[in-house]
């Protein structure tokens, strides 16, 4: 195998999230195989996470504070725009420094940018003729109703290699007429030892509060479950700025006394493992980590089928349940018959325990190698 310097250059170094934890476990995991891997942000982060006290990759942060955003150039001036140009120049000033790192690699290097922000400034830096792969951790229908999708389509397309979450996300983007498209599925976060018992009566949800997780569509549905369910609970672990609009729709809804608001968690498998059923009732998603780590918990789950990348990790009527996207009555529906049927969960959540198996660190790890190896020669 080759030991390789590999660059992952993204908005942030450590910040709190799916991508940001993403991107600490594959350079965890390719620097726990022999390469030597430096992770770059563009800014500092907003909501940090802790990298513990020695992490096993170097890390580098370009601006000390979250650059201005791009100024829109005056129509009659365009790129000679002077804001525009101060503007380029800045960033150009810092791509200085990713142009100096690429350089200073070995032979066999590859770059990584999992977010188009982060492009922006590998687009501007010398990468030295190494090959540079970049990613969109959201999928293709999310981007396209998002600023980022014409983006995307701008400083992707000269990469070598586009990388998105699922099949039929990278053969959306194809369709857009890119043609340096492929897949690779996220990596389990962590691979517990002992799953859950599914003996509490316990509902779990894990994610940011706000409005693309759709807790307040999961409050409506808990409002129909609530009254056929009694002694049942619904945990709500996160933190956001709808947090305190939930709260109150929880109050105007009479949830208040099966509704548990338990902030945000650093034990994940710990409150999976307290659950029966996870749900997930997001508008939109890329390949989401939460649903990895409550199948590798075996504990069944429950989701609007919102993204490829749900349906991906979910068999529906296999190892969950799927409901269509902002259908709360059907919502509802499935978490009531698996909160009746404890034969159910438990035949759901032992197959799901076997399928996510399929994403586990080692075969996923060694999918990104041989990308590399194809891309070296």
């Amino acid at each position: 195998m080759t030991q390789r310097d590999i660059f992952l250059v993204a908005n942030e170094v450590n910040e709190l999230g799916g991508v940001g934890r993403w991107q600490i476990q594959l350079a965890t995991l390719l620097a726990e195989r022999g390469h030597r891997v430096t992770v770059v942000g563009i800014a500092p982060p907003h909501h940090p996470m802790d990298l513990g006290e020695r992490p096993p990759f170097r890390t580098e942060t370009l601006y000390a504070r979250r650059p201005p955003s791009r100024p829109r150039p005056r129509r009659l001036l365009g790129s000679a725009d002077p804001a525009v140009r101060r503007h380029e120049a800045h960033m150009r000033k810092a791509a200085a420094r990713l142009t100096e790192l690429f350089r200073a690699a070995r032979p066999g290097a590859m770059i990584i940018v999992p977010q188009v922000w982060a492009m922006e400034w590998v687009a501007l830096a010398d990468t030295a003729g190494h090959p540079v792969i970049g990613m969109t951790h959201e999928s293709f229908d999310t981007c396209r109703k998002s600023s980022r999708f014409q983006r995307v389509k701008k400083y992707f397309a000269p990469v070598d290699r586009l990388l998105a979450l699922t099949q039929e996300d990278a053969d959306h983007w194809v369709g857009e007429g890119l043609t340096n498209v492929d897949f690779l599925p996220n990596p389990l976060p962590f691979l517990p030892d002992t799953p859950s018992p599914r003996s509490e009566k316990v509902v779990a949800s894990i994610g940011r509060l706000s409005h693309e997780k759709g807790v307040d569509m999961l409050l409506d549905a808990w409002a129909e479950v609530a009254p056929r369910q009694p002694g049942w609970t619904l945990r709500i672990h996160g933190s956001g700025p709808a947090e305190q609009q939930l709260q109150q729709q929880c109050a105007d809804l009479g949830l208040q006394d099966s509704v548990d608001f338990a902030g945000q968690t650093d034990d994940v498998p710990g409150a999976l493992r307290a659950s029966s059923l996870f749900v997930q009732s997001s508008r939109g998603e890329g390949f989401p980590l939460s649903l990895l780590e409550a199948m590798a918990c075996g504990v069944p789950c429950v989701a609007f089928d919102c993204a490829p990348g749900v349906r991906e990790i979910i068999t529906h009527e296999e190892d969950g349940l799927l409901a269509r996207p902002g259908n709360t009555m059907e919502l509802a529906r499935h978490l009531v018959r698996l909160m009746s049927d404890q034969h159910l969960r438990d035949t759901f959540g032992e197959r799901a325990l076997h399928t996510v198996r399929r994403f586990d660190p080692e075969t996923i790890t060694r999918r990104w190698e041989e990308l590399f190896d194809f891309l070296e020669r």
